[in-house]
């Protein structure tokens, strides 16, 4: 006949045993309860970005009207037209609490709009220092070495992003049409190999082999476009001005931002008698944009989403050319949004 355990020892098991279910059943409680929070985050998140997508569309559709109109209007784009105007951040529950009838504005979340829409033609395009066929320009080279100078980085730089460009373009059509007197240009497969993507926005232009803080400082003055394009005379910073005009210095080129400031420039004829007696080759510079950066801001609770699209303007149809998204947290009180 077996022998029992003491008494004492069944209870000590019957304890242990209660305690492991006990703590299955925390532990499979606690998991539901983070599956559910996760799940419903999930679902706010979502709501947030579907949210924002059709807000930021109908901004980016707001920005595209105002540029239509402005070109049946016709005359020359300058800083003073409805387009340049920033959209300050603005509650959008205040638009619905303007209707009388619309009780939505009480249950609507704190949601606030900006944006904002850049000439993007007021840069030098990078694009213009390599022609389709892959060959440096050097006359352009030199507009580049000036535009780098007249930033405050060294002139060599220029030299760096021609050549990377250059390789990146031969690169890409040696692919698309697979013809070989562009690899041969290039230096064959190996060369093809080792040469950088071509970029199809500014912000990868880093691939040229320059740093992100240097492409900053290159943003206000360097854009890159699908084509060749000119500056805006009536929008450029002095800077670019005196970088594409020959043997302008930075001094004339803002006496003329100071001109257009009173009046904007009609034609580049006007210009070029802004700037006295000289022989002043203004062949790359423009009173017209057909490029455009639309950029949009929404802040919804404390999340934070920014759109940013290019637009090209041909005659008055309006066409979205390349978008960028940013999501994240709202970083606080202390720190205003900068559109």
């Amino acid at each position: 006949m077996m022998k029992q355990p003491p008494l004492h020892a069944q209870r000590g098991a019957a304890l242990l045993m209660a305690m492991v279910i006990v703590t299955l059943v925390a532990t499979i409680a606690s998991s539901m309860v983070w599956q559910q929070w996760r799940a419903v985050q999930v679902e706010g998140a979502e709501r947030v970005r579907a949210q924002a997508t059709w807000v930021l569309s109908g901004a980016l559709d707001w920005a595209r009207l105002i540029l239509r109109e402005d070109a049946r209007n016709g005359g020359p784009d300058h800083l003073g037209e409805p387009w340049a105007i920033p959209l300050a951040e603005a509650r959008l529950s205040t638009f619905l609490a303007s209707d009388s009838n619309n009780t939505a504005a009480e249950d609507a979340p704190d949601a606030f709009l900006s944006g904002k829409v850049d000439d993007v033609t007021s840069r030098y395009n990078l694009r213009n220092v390599v022609s389709p066929d892959g060959d440096v320009v050097p006359e352009e080279l030199t507009v580049l070495k000036r535009l780098c100078e007249n930033a405050g980085l060294p002139p060599a730089l220029g030299d760096g992003l021609a050549q990377a460009l250059r390789r990146a373009v031969l690169a890409a059509v040696s692919v698309q049409s697979d013809n070989a007197v562009f690899l041969e240009k290039l230096g064959g497969d190996a060369a093809r190999q080792t040469a950088p993507l071509m970029p199809q926005t500014f912000d990868q232009v880093i691939w040229l082999g320059i740093d992100a803080a240097t492409l900053e400082r290159l943003r206000p003055y360097l854009t890159l476009l699908p084509e060749g394009t000119q500056v805006n005379v009536n929008t450029a910073p002095k800077e670019v001005i005196a970088a594409v005009v020959p043997n302008l210095d930075l001094a004339r080129a803002a006496r003329l931002v100071q001109t257009r400031q009173r009046a904007a420039f009609k034609t580049t004829d006007e210009a070029r008698a802004t700037l006295g007696a000289g022989s002043w080759d203004v062949g790359r510079l423009s009173v017209k944009s057909d490029w455009f950066e639309v950029r949009g801001r929404l802040r919804l609770e404390d999340n934070v989403i920014e759109q940013r699209h290019l637009v090209q303007r041909t005659g008055d149809d309006v066409t979205v050319r390349n978008q960028s998204r940013f999501s994240g947290v709202e970083r606080g009180a202390d720190q205003p949004p900068n559109p």
